[in-house]
């Protein structure tokens, strides 16, 4: 059973701030776990302590059940496929993908067994006795995970591996490992990027982490949880802004009342939105953010809307994605890919109130009452 757990672990450099604190983590046998996170978060710094690359600084570490604390990387039963892929260029794919194995004195028969066992899954047979150079840079990846692979470890360890390959090859590479999991019953995974596309299509559960201030005050790990949880449920405005792709729009107001229904806030703008969220304990005139999805604003002007004039519409094909100045700052709005919108109109943007999120000052989020599929497709009205 390759579980991992963390506890209490963090990270520090001599006198410097510590780039990891009280990460209190456990990893399921065959998770895929995905650290995710801005640059700076020590997201690959974390990985690399598990790895056995990096020292702990605190805390403590362990692997199937033992703790690897002091256990060097070599013994610790993982196998780590990093952002390069470090091929050694003078030998053959096989070779390169032997290598370690002729390193631990595995038996030539053995070798040969898991050398193309790997290879058959990574669609690598035909390519064993080219040498890097004639490579494509999602071939050279595919040698990279397949040398991984041949160890047979209980833990697979990925450090950003997709970052140099152009946008299909990262789209096509992304679906084999999400393959290899699958097939790879008895390993686990954690996965490193700063790309949320790959943290939600891949994870059974993201761990999002905190840099900077926010690290000092709240621990490395801002939220973890399976990928719609983060989605969904958002701890905190960070979380909210960091998860989704435009980001989730904000506007600033203030509590104008609170009722069993939810809250109702007063924008800068005068305009007044309610919100399906719990507002025990807000007072009236408390300042807090409301939080929607470009996905789930509306243009149909029914219900509670706010005023706003489109400054820019990016047309994707499928579904455009509506740019529009509103007194609080620019919303985006997600829309169909034909919505007839030109810049410089006026709209009137409904912001259904069960689809709403709020934030307190301090940046945590309240309890939305009421949890509901994104609204259906939006219609245009003038303002």
């Amino acid at each position: 059973m390759a579980m991992i757990q963390l506890t209490n672990v963090g990270k520090q450099y001599g006198e410097h701030a510590p780039v990891i604190r009280r990460v209190d983590l456990d990893i399921g046998h065959h998770e895929f776990c995905v650290f995710l996170g801005p640059s700076g978060c020590g997201k690959s710094t974390l990985l690399r302590m598990i790895a056995g690359l990096e020292d702990l600084s605190e805390g403590e570490l362990r692997i199937g059940g033992r703790v690897v604390n002091e256990v060097s990387a070599a013994e610790r039963g993982v196998a780590m496929v990093f952002q390069s892929y470090a091929l050694f260029p003078h030998m053959t794919v096989f070779e390169n993908m032997a290598f370690g194995l002729k390193i631990a004195k595995v038996p030539k028969a053995e070798i040969e067994r898991r050398v193309r066992a790997a290879a058959s899954s990574l669609q690598l047979e035909a390519l064993l006795d080219r040498h890097p150079k004639a490579l494509s840079g999602g071939q050279r990846q595919r040698v990279a995970i397949g040398r991984a692979i041949v160890r047979e470890p209980g833990v697979f360890l990925f450090d950003e591996p997709l970052s140099n390959l152009d946008a299909a090859l990262r789209s096509h590479t992304r679906v084999e490992i999400a393959r290899l999991h699958q097939r790879f019953e008895n390993a686990s995974v954690v996965y490193v990027t700063h790309d949320q596309v790959e943290a939600m299509t891949l994870a059974d559960r993201i761990v999002l982490l905190h840099a900077g201030a926010e690290m000092e005050r709240h621990g490395s790990v801002a939220q973890s949880g399976a990928p719609l949880e983060l989605y969904h449920h958002p701890k905190s405005r960070f979380v909210a802004g960091f998860i989704g792709s435009p980001r989730m729009n904000f506007i600033d107001g203030q509590v104008d009342s609170v009722e069993d229904s939810g809250v109702r806030v007063t924008l800068a703008s005068g305009e007044l939105l309610h919100a399906s969220v719990d507002g025990r304990g807000l007072q009236r005139g408390e300042r807090v953010t409301l939080g929607v999805r470009p996905e789930h604003l509306r243009l149909d002007g029914d219900g509670q809307s706010i005023a706003c004039t489109t400054v820019l519409a990016e047309r994707l094909g499928e579904h455009s994605y509506l740019h529009a100045d509103h007194a609080a700052g620019t919303l985006v709005a997600k829309a169909p890919g034909d919505t007839p919108v030109g810049v410089g109109e006026r709209l009137r943007v409904r912001v259904p109130a069960e689809a709403c999120h709020l934030f307190e000052q301090s940046g945590a989020a309240r309890r939305r009452l009421t949890v509901t599929n994104a609204p259906g497709v939006p219609l245009i009205a003038a303002a």
